[in-house]
């Protein structure tokens, strides 16, 4: 690779952003990020990236002080003269909140838009946007990856007998048809309604689940108060094996307890979003997407298709 491009890691994510260097062949280049007494963050280049094609690797979960850190090394990237900043965010947070559907809330996804590219992004690289819309929200260049560039030929490898593919809720269902259709099987989805917020109600089961061994996906588990619920639906219907698979794995709160006390024998995520070992468990896998995101990175420094990526 010419010499000019660089790549650069927050906090958040390092095991991600090693994966993604070693696919490249590149360092990761050296960036000083400390936190004083009174938790305020300090971030400084320690090389010249001035006219540099700049990659900055960071996912924006919990803390906030993830957000800040990315924030803070774009304005410093700009600031530096760097010829171009990309925004590398495998997990675009505060992205639930992608329209006014009451009164007197912030559109927290339109906000954190607006904060990357005032920071000083000029691109934004990211996979699996809980709304295919919030693409819409920045006013510079998106490339939106797909996870099942790493699934669909994981969950062939399983080879699962008598499989249905099935949505949570309508929010996923669209990712659901896309993998039914890609899996060559058939499609079902759970009706429900979220009566507050982490907390879900089962309506119903449409489509013939009974004697079907399920592939429950969704784009995100939390508190995965939804996935226990719609496994324990399915199982009240007469479904086989039920394994869950989400890119972000999330796992707030009483997740992992859930996960293991429900319906669910496995569950599968990516490494969009570092899992700490407290939070791992024996039936969750991990799938990397580094070489998607190396592929991607090298691509946009060449000025090459990323659309081709997805064929």
């Amino acid at each position: 690779m010419p010499h000019d491009m660089k790549l650069f890691s927050g906090t958040s994510n390092l095991p991600l952003a090693e994966e993604v260097a070693e696919y490249l062949e590149l360092p990761l280049r050296a960036i000083e990020i400390r936190t004083s007494s009174d938790g305020e963050i300090f971030v400084k280049y320690q090389e010249n990236i001035r006219g540099a094609d700049v990659f900055i690797i960071q996912s924006t979960n919990s803390p906030a002080a993830n957000l800040l850190e990315l924030f803070l090394m774009l304005d410093a990237a700009r600031k530096s003269s760097a010829r171009r900043v990309t925004a590398v965010v495998p997990y675009y947070g505060y992205c639930r909140q992608d329209r006014k559907d009451q009164p007197r809330v912030s559109i927290s996804a339109k906000l954190m838009a607006d904060l990357i590219t005032k920071a000083g992004a000029n691109r934004l690289l990211t996979m699996d946007l809980h709304a295919a819309q919030i693409q819409g929200f920045f006013d510079i260049p998106v490339d939106h990856l797909y996870s099942s560039m790493a699934f669909t030929e994981y969950f062939k490898s399983m080879n699962i007998p008598d499989m249905i593919v099935v949505a949570p809720d309508v929010g996923s269902l669209r990712m659901a048809r896309a993998y039914a259709k890609k899996l060559d099987t058939g499609l079902a989805f759970i009706d429900k309604r979220r009566p507050e917020a982490n907390a879900v109600e089962v309506l119903n089961v449409i489509g013939r689940v009974k004697g079907k061994n399920i592939l429950l996906l969704d784009d995100m588990v939390d508190t995965a108060g939804t996935l226990c619920e719609a496994a324990k639906a399915l199982k009240d219907k007469g479904a086989g094996t039920i394994v869950a698979a989400c890119t972000h794995g999330i796992l707030s709160g009483p997740a992992v307890e859930r996960l293991q006390e429900s319906d669910i024998e496995k569950v599968i995520t990516t490494n969009t979003l570092y899992i700490p070992e407290e939070k791992q468990f024996p039936d969750l896998e991990i799938v990397s997407v580094g070489h998607i995101f190396g592929e991607a990175i090298r691509r946009t420094y060449g000025e090459e298709s990323i659309s081709t990526l997805f064929d």
